[in-house]
Order: structure tokens, then C-alpha cells, then sequence
């Protein structure tokens, strides 16, 4: 972790009191995370951008509301979580959610070897496949770094809930995922 002159605490004691620029550190040392969270979330770069916004201004406004600064984390996402959702279900009948899976044919075409592009495109993929809690549950964990307990904060929902979810999705990832790696190790050792 980078060491802070300012501490996230202390920078929002400061907004409290109306200091902007407090604020605005405090937004560009979370406005990537949130934006590649919601990125994720609701698959369309000027729909995270949008959310992000939404996010850091409902922050703004309630800062006040939050009763404990060390908690900062936990309760920015809660609201991003709270942003994408309602962006998904107002554009839910309009478009499916679930994204199409990448075929594994498709991938065998371009040689022996997944390079990282293949990989970063099956992950994306394979996240694609996996329902919106399961999802969430593997980008707050594996992609943002959250424990168990601040993931229960952020979905309000029990740790057991939380374990289970990304259990499953980790469990589906690897079924997903594996077959187009073993196809593509199987096929450099028969070269």
C-alpha cells in the first residue's frame, strides 16, 4: 500500500467542514476503483462513467451520514452498488444483461499458446456468464480486495451469503475457464 500524507479519515473531516479539495483527493484516490467496479458491473464505459459520477456526488451529500471514516471503503461501494443496480434495472427490459460467451473455437484459431489479451477477453467472458451477485461477489473480492465482512456491508447481506456466492462463481469460472486452457496446453505439447 502507498503510504498517504492524509489519510482518508482526516481528508473527510475535512469535506465535513466544506473543504472541497479534501473531497476531490478523496475522489481521485477512488475514482479508478469505483469506475472499473461499476465498469464491470454494468458493462459499458459511459454507463461507469455516468454511475462514477452519480456515486461520488450522492457521497458528497451524505458524507455527513457516515458514521465511521474508517469505513469509508465499504460504504462508497455500497452507494455504487446502490448506483448500478438501479441503472440495471431501469435498462433491463431493454437489453439482456448476460453477455455472450466468447465460443472456444474461436480462441483455438489464433495458436497454441492464450496470450494475455485471449485471457484478459475469456476472463471478461467467463465474468459475463456468471449472474450479478455471483459476479459481484468475485470483483469485490478478487478485483477490489474487500474482506468478507466489508462484502457483507456493501450487498447487506450476511458473510455466509457472501462465501457462498463467490464460492459458486469461483467454482463456475474454473469450469468455464479451464477447458480453453487445457485445450490450449494439450495442443503445445502435441507441437
Amino acid at each position: 500500500m502507498i503510504f498517504r500524507e492524509v489519510e482518508d479519515p482526516d481528508l473527510i473531516a475535512k469535506a465535513r467542514r466544506g473543504d472541497v479539495e479534501a473531497y476531490n483527493l478523496l475522489v481521485s484516490r477512488w475514482e479508478k476503483r469505483v469506475f472499473n467496479y461499476l465498469l464491470r458491473l454494468v458493462s459499458n464505459r459511459e454507463d461507469a462513467l455516468d454511475v462514477s459520477q452519480d456515486v461520488f456526488l450522492k457521497a458528497y451529500q451524505s458524507l455527513r451520514k457516515l458514521d465511521d471514516p474508517a469505513r469509508f471503503s465499504g460504504w462508497l461501494f455500497r452507494i455504487a452498488h446502490n448506483e448500478a443496480f438501479s441503472l440495471l434495472r431501469r435498462r433491463r427490459p431493454e437489453t439482456e444483461l448476460v453477455g455472450e460467451p466468447r465460443p472456444p473455437d474461436a480462441m483455438l484459431e489464433s495458436g497454441p499458446r492464450l496470450l494475455p489479451m485471449e485471457l484478459s477477453l475469456a476472463v471478461e467472458s467467463a465474468l459475463k456468464r456468471l449472474n450479478h451477485d455471483q459476479r459481484e461477489a468475485v470483483l469485490l473480492k478478487v478485483y477490489q480486495g474487500f474482506k468478507f465482512e466489508e462484502m457483507a456491508e456493501i450487498l447487506e447481506c450476511p458473510v455466509s451469503t457472501v462465501k457462498s456466492r463467490l464460492y459458486t462463481a469461483l467454482d463456475l469460472l474454473k469450469a468455464t475457464l479451464a477447458p480453453a486452457v487445457l485445450q490450449k496446453e494439450s495442443l503445445r505439447g502435441e507441437s
